[in-house]
């Protein structure tokens, strides 16, 4: 393992931050700053496109793209974040697979509290499957708050009586709303993203009073997943939401369903968005990318 490079990005997540609550802009203005400094693979062209009624940035190879099609939720705790912050995931499970990529612009809380990003990601799905796609050859893929969406999405698709998609690809997702993850506490100073009085800011912007023991907003904890598809779970040991994979795996498990809890030491949320400077982040999209090649090929 690269312990040198687990350093440096340990090391830079740590540097000082302002003191006490910042503004909803601040948040974002921050956020977009540090992404716009990961590498986005040469390889891929990107256009603006619409999905049920929302923004969407189409990333495709530079040539000929596989058969296949992966819907993309962006990471921010469904405050921040956009198609463009998580450009360099996309990009590198694109290149990786050949297929191409959907990356939702979904709505962002506080100015649209749950359920809006879900509905957004449902729509997005729908518009998908009004186009003649094939459900067995789309996979749902996402990070952190979207890799949360890649559940929730599913719960609300089968609720609404839509066909499922192929596989399902998280990376650190957030999957227990009501925060009750061991981890929450034995990775606390371990964590240099995330504090628990952090994530309770943000997530009291989503919630909006909502209660959160529910399958939609703590499905790690709530959730009945019963026919649902093969699922790869990829977290790091640095993370306040480590728990959150390792019980919405068990609970995949105990349901008869397909999942591949993968576990990276020493690496911090979303890791994989490091590609380029850290080995492990490379070696995990490597890992994604295979799984969506044979999900979507057996479709």
């Amino acid at each position: 393992m690269s312990r040198a490079q687990r350093e440096k990005i340990d090391a830079m997540l740590r540097e000082p931050r302002p003191e006490g609550p910042r503004s909803v802009e601040a948040i974002r203005a921050g956020f977009a700053e540090l992404m716009a400094t990961m590498t986005v693979p040469d390889g891929i062209r990107t256009s603006e496109t619409a999905l049920g009624g929302h923004r969407t940035l189409l990333v495709e190879p530079a040539g000929e793209a596989r058969p296949g099609t992966i819907l993309y939720f962006h990471g921010g705790s469904f405050v921040f974040g956009s198609p463009e912050t998580a450009l360099s995931l996309t990009g590198n499970l694109v290149t990786r697979t050949g297929f191409r990529a959907f990356s939702l612009d979904y709505r962002l809380a506080p100015e649209h509290p749950f359920p809006a990003a879900i509905e957004d990601a449902v729509a997005a799905y729908r518009a998908l499957l009004e186009t003649g796609a094939d459900p067995a050859a789309i996979a749902f893929a996402g990070d952190s708050a979207g890799g949360g969406l890649t559940v929730t999405t599913c719960l609300a698709a089968r609720a609404a009586g839509l066909p499922l998609p192929a596989a399902i690809v998280a990376f650190s997702p957030g999957l227990d709303g009501t925060r009750t993850g061991e981890s929450m506490d034995t990775k606390a100073g371990i964590d240099p993203l995330f504090t628990r009085e952090g994530l309770e800011y943000t997530g009291a912007m989503y919630f909006a009073g909502a209660d959160p023991a529910q399958e939609l907003l703590s499905p790690a904890v709530y959730a009945d997943v019963t026919g649902f598809p093969p699922m790869l779970l990829q977290v790091g040991t640095n993370e306040l939401l480590l728990d959150d994979a390792t019980r919405m795996a068990a609970r995949a498990r105990a349901a008869g369903v397909d999942v591949i809890l993968d576990v990276t030491a020493g690496v911090p949320h979303v890791f994989q968005s490091f590609a380029g400077v850290l080995d492990e982040a490379g070696e995990a999209l490597d890992r994604a990318a295979l799984f969506l090649t044979q999900r979507i090929n057996a479709g």
